[in-house]
């Protein structure tokens, strides 16, 4: 039997959501301020996941506005009927909760079809044996939220032709724990007469947790397994190096075998670079009642599947710009306008355009990134860039626009410079240069003058654990290191907050000038070291 070593999806895939067709398995993931909007992965043996496209690809289908990176897209759930595919998902930013369909997983996905009176968050639909079509959710405690998270779950019927809600809606269950905290995620299935109610509760940290409930009829009452929660890490401590486990979601196998995907984060020296990713496990049904990893109870590094093993397909973390359409891993921050970027201007390259807006705001700015996948990486790409006054472009470390690490050409006073900035370190106190504070927005850590008639330069990030290093090559000649090592922990869920982990990619910004400039990349490559 095939095994997979655990996280599945590596890095800032939250949220995961899991159906199968055929002998398929589609996974679709959270992800908030970015666009496009939901991924979609695609799997024949639970182990190989490769992305066949994004859901949200328009901004008709994901408007965002200028919200917070932790906004926009909560908590997707992926079904399949009658030939159909949905996806149902919350737009915190704007309309709440909606469905797409489509006819194929990889796209296109229709225009949203939102949901009048579907108060709250994290909807999932079920369709029942004799073809109804339930919504279940999470919204506040109708007589009054008395605590942060005084939450409920519901359930109500939903007219899946014309996307509405049908009659009343019921409450049908809080969670396990006494007065818990963030019923969220939930999930219904039908298994052997039994309605099934799984879901999330504790918070998306360290208390949380999965829980399951069930009944014999789709609106209750419902009765809590006593073995909750059938899973969590939070029992475990904080040096344990998979923590906040939870938000999870059941898939059988045509043999009639049963797995699990949920999210958990695995800290670096105590802090979380890459958000919630995600993972499987194995779902054993004993007295009636799902059992996860039987024997340990706990997410495990390597999980036997079985199912024949499918030829693994390359890693795609070399990207270059031949193509008429970007690669589908990469993401901008919240809708691109636009004319931010062309694959045309220069043949096989890209060429980003220097845009006003800034990284450090809550604004569309000009950046083009993929999700950081380890703590121990290198990320590079060759630029070609003329800056104007103000004008800068290069490699940027992205938790959010409350913290983020920029590696870029500049110009200052007339002098090309390379300078590595920081925004929101609020844990190294790493000292500015010659007294820099500000480079645009942020701190300048270091800064060296580059030729001015500099043809390309070739960038490089590196990670090793929190600690960051910066290289640079010029012409034909090696790469030379930046007397510089940053910290990187300041660049994390438990320093900057959010739901959200690291992304790293291109950038160009006029800081808040006008320009007409660009910036042309040959490629862009993140490796594993």
């Amino acid at each position: 039997m095939p095994e997979v070593k655990n996280p599945i999806l590596s890095g800032f895939y939250p949220d995961p959501s899991i159906c199968r067709v055929g002998d398929t398995y589609y996974i679709v993931n959270s992800t908030f301020a970015y666009f496009p909007g939901v991924p979609v992965f695609a799997s024949k043996d639970l182990c190989h996941f490769h992305q066949i496209g994004n859901v949200l690809t328009r901004e008709s289908q994901l408007p965002l506005g200028s919200d917070g990176m932790s906004r926009g897209i909560f908590a997707p759930t992926i079904r399949h009927y009658d030939g159909v595919y949905y996806m149902i998902t919350t737009n915190v930013s704007y309309g709440g909760n909606f469905i797409v369909t489509a006819t194929d997983p990889a796209g296109p996905w229709s225009e949203p079809h939102y949901l009048k009176g579907a108060d709250g968050i994290d909807p999932s639909i079920f369709f029942d044996e004799d073809g109804k079509c339930y919504y279940i959710g999470t919204r506040p405690n109708p007589d009054g939220v008395r605590y942060n998270g005084d939450w409920y779950i519901y359930i109500q019927e939903l007219d899946i032709r014309n996307f509405c809600l049908v009659g009343d809606y019921k409450l049908v269950w809080k969670g396990a724990m006494r007065d818990a905290e963030w019923p969220e995620g939930p999930h219904l299935y039908k298994k052997d007469g039994w309605y099934y109610i799984m879901h999330a509760e504790g918070g998306t940290g360290p208390a949380h947790a999965v829980c399951v409930a069930r009944s014999r009829e789709v609106f209750g009452p419902y009765v809590g397994n006593f073995n909750n929660p059938i899973l969590t890490h939070r029992h475990l401590g904080k040096a344990y190096p998979v923590r906040y486990v939870g938000h999870a979601d059941l898939v059988d196998t045509p043999e009639g075998d049963w797995y699990m995907v949920m999210l958990a984060s695995r800290p670096c020296e105590g802090y979380t670079g890459m958000g919630r990713e995600t993972f499987l496990a194995k779902v054993t049904w004993e007295d009636g009642w799902p059992v996860v990893n039987d024997g340990t109870g706990k997410l495990n590094k390597i999980q036997t599947v079985g199912l024949a093993p499918e030829d693994a397909l390359p890693e795609r973390d070399f990207y270059t710009f031949h193509n008429v359409a970007l690669d589908a891993h990469f993401v901008t921050v919240r809708n691109p306008k636009p004319d931010m970027y062309s694959l045309t201007k220069q043949a096989g390259k890209l060429a980003l355009k220097v845009a006003t807006e800034v990284i450090t705001e809550q604004t569309s700015a000009s950046y083009l990134g993929v999700r950081q996948k380890s703590y121990h990486y290198t990320a590079e790409t060759r630029m070609e860039f003329a800056p104007g006054v103000d004008e800068e472009a290069g490699l940027v470390l992205l938790q959010s626009e409350a913290a983020s690490m920029r590696f870029v050409v500049a110009n200052e006073n007339g002098i090309r410079v390379l300078r590595v900035v920081s925004f929101g370190d609020k844990i190294s106190g790493m000292k500015p240069v010659d007294g820099r504070q500000t480079a645009g927005d942020g701190t300048v850590l270091a800064q060296i003058s580059i030729p001015q008639d500099l043809g390309g330069i070739v960038l490089k990030i590196m990670q090793d654990g929190q600690k960051l290093s910066f290289w640079y090559a010029l012409q034909n000649h090696g790469f030379v290191r930046i007397p510089l090592t940053a910290d990187a922990r300041f660049l994390s869920t438990e320093a900057a907050g959010g739901f959200v982990g690291n992304t790293i990619g291109m950038y160009a910004s006029a800081n808040h000038g006008k320009s007409g400039n660009y910036a042309f990349f040959d490629y862009f490559v993140v490796d594993d070291i």
